[in-house]
């Protein structure tokens, strides 16, 4: 086993996420949002013209745009003031667009990817490694056998420069455009960094991809923008990771994911996302998917104070499919709302929504979801399953699927459970030798083991460890 290997497996998860590092800012944005930071932000990336005037009619709508405030049960986004926000930060390092070669980042932020693990799971676990810091990426790297099949694997700053048409034509436009909802405006006219993914005509990526998004300053926004293209008989894997440590001030995360699927292609995605209990956590997640394509969701959700969260597919293709599977945790203070939307528009399309929430010490989860079935997409087929936890009588979990069923010659299926966990189970267990907190462990663990049984093994033991120190108020 390596020293790295070692100290990994010694450093207390807690310790990994929730530490602060002072580090210099080559660039911040002053706080606020107006057109003066839109283009400060875009000269400097020296931008092109085209994605500059996106910004600007982003913001535009964001501004006309009210806060989301009459959606049935919503997190209380009252005290988040994004005029309070510092939108753009880039850290003082001397490669624009990341370096290769970890060695090659200034000391502060190397340790913090260190303690977070990510430079071992590129070694043992990973086709491909991007690491964000603030609002850049600080660090990306492909395996070469991939760079020569074609796969492109490289921040989203970089692709508007190297890739501009491609891009031109795929963000922000048919997927995610800014008018889908304010927090999108705002991500259209203030996003940084990302990923960009591009996987030709038949290649399958075996090995996942990982992007890690880092928030280190106080009161920062972070808007990253990720955009995977998978052409025709491709597959890959691409994995998530968020912090943040905690602050007195809040911050925003705000994020947006683009997920294009073509015919008879693959795309999965993992996130597991443990911001601090100060962050805002507000993304919005699509996919288009083609005939016969397949796309996955696999989404893991703690730590912050508020979340709305709700990735969503379109199946426009005949034979196209869908799975989600969520699982969210809600502690004190914190109220995780989550869920999955599905648009059935082809015959013969299929979905799948599996979510579990655990909450405790008055924590909130709530699923929130749609499936809508379109008028001629025949034979086609949904099943919702929805699994509550809670540990005590001050928690709460609530339910709310939204069914559109527009026709008759489909098959659909919904099913909810709400429970507390029993004295008899935790008793039971302890005849067995287990004390009650390692009773309750072994509960949770084996509740959310379908999500964790669906990542690489790295992955999993690090969310059994994030759940375990949840259950344990440590985090945050």
């Amino acid at each position: 086993m390596s020293s790295d290997q070692d100290h990994l497996k010694t450093t207390d998860t807690e310790e990994r996420f929730d530490f602060k590092k002072d580090s210099e800012a080559a660039y911040a944005a002053e706080k606020g949002l107006t057109e003066e930071t839109i283009h400060a932000i875009s000269d400097d990336k020296d931008e092109p013209d085209w994605m500059r005037e996106r910004r600007l009619r982003a913001l535009k709508q964001f501004q006309a745009m009210p806060m989301p405030t009459d959606w049935p049960g919503q997190p209380d986004l009252s005290e988040m003031d994004i005029n309070e926000i510092v939108p753009y930060i880039r850290p003082d390092i001397e490669t624009r667009g990341g370096v290769d070669d970890w060695k090659d980042l200034p000391d502060e932020i190397k340790d913090t990817f260190d303690k977070l693990g990510i430079p071992e799971a590129e070694k043992n676990a990973l086709s491909g490694v991007g690491a964000q810091y603030e609002s850049e990426v600080v660090y990306q790297n492909m395996l070469e056998r991939w760079e020569e099949k074609g796969v492109v694997f490289m921040n989203m700053d970089q692709a508007v420069q190297e890739h501009e048409e491609l891009v031109k034509e795929h963000f922000m436009t048919d997927c995610v455009p800014p008018s889908d909802n304010k927090f999108a405006a705002l991500h259209g006219a203030i996003w940084s960094g990302g990923s960009f993914v591009y996987v030709p005509e038949d290649v399958t990526v075996d090995m996942p991809v990982q992007a890690y998004f880092r928030m280190n300053s106080e009161g920062m926004g972070q808007f990253e923008h990720t955009l995977i293209i998978a052409e025709e008989g491709s597959e890959v894997h691409y994995i998530e990771g968020c912090s943040a440590p905690k602050y007195s001030a809040f911050n925003l995360h705000s994020g947006g994911v683009e997920v294009y699927v073509g015919e008879n292609a693959h795309v999965q995605y993992s996130t597991v996302q443990n911001w601090s209990k100060n962050t805002y956590n507000l993304n919005t997640k699509r996919a288009l998917v083609e005939q016969d394509g397949r796309m996955e969701w696999i989404s893991g959700s703690m730590g912050s104070k508020a979340t709305m969260l709700y990735p969503s597919s379109v199946l426009k293709g005949r034979g196209a499919s869908d799975n989600h599977i969520t699982i969210a945790f809600a502690g004190e203070g914190q109220d995780i709302d989550t869920g999955a939307k599905v648009y059935h528009n082809a015959p013969n399309t299929k979905s799948t929504i599996e979510s579990k929430s655990i909450s405790k010490d008055g924590g909130r989860t709530n699923y929130r979801g749609l499936v809508h079935i379109a008028d001629g997409a025949e034979n086609s087929s949904t099943a919702v399953e929805c699994d509550a936890l809670m540990f005590d009588n001050e928690s709460t979990s609530d339910t709310m699927p939204y069914m559109e069923i527009n026709e008759s010659k489909v098959d659909v299926a919904h099913e909810a459970t709400v429970g507390k966990i029993g004295d008899e189970d935790i008793f039971y267990l302890q005849t067995r030798g287990l004390d009650d907190d390692d009773a309750k462990q072994m509960i949770v663990s084996g509740f959310i083991e379908p999500i964790t049984e669906e990542l690489p093994i790295e992955y999993a033991v690090e969310l059994n460890r994030l759940v375990e120190l949840e259950m344990e108020g440590s985090l945050g």
